[in-house]
């Protein structure tokens, strides 16, 4: 009984220093924290070509939304025109979709 004991105590003993050493050696050092800016002379040197980039397309960008504008402007003028032309109680008003105009249907001329 005695040689079961001291089995039994030595494979308990083992097993319980084989898992402080598995649970140490699992563990990582983590006393140190190193903090990068992301700040280096080619970060810098990229944003400022980004920078002279978009400040040398302004002109164009503004063209392009003054542009836009513009269409949206008439698309929106064109709208408003057929909608009151559709309402017109001149019966031979109709809508030419081609020109974007309100024609008289016996003489061709724009109906104001």
């Amino acid at each position: 009984m005695t040689t079961t004991l001291s089995k039994r105590l030595c494979l308990t003993a083992m097993l319980t220093l084989g898992a402080i050493v598995y649970t140490t050696s699992a563990l990582a050092e983590t006393n140190r924290l190193v903090i990068e800016s992301g700040d280096s002379a080619q970060s810098r040197q990229q944003a400022s070509m980004e920078k002279e980039q978009w400040n040398d397309t302004r002109s164009l960008r503004n063209k392009v939304n003054k542009r836009v504008e513009k269409e949206w402007d008439k698309t929106d003028v064109a709208f408003d025109a057929q909608d009151n032309c559709q309402k017109s109680t001149n019966v031979n008003a109709y809508w030419e979709p081609n020109t974007l105009r309100c024609l008289d249907r016996r003489t061709g001329r724009q109906i104001q």
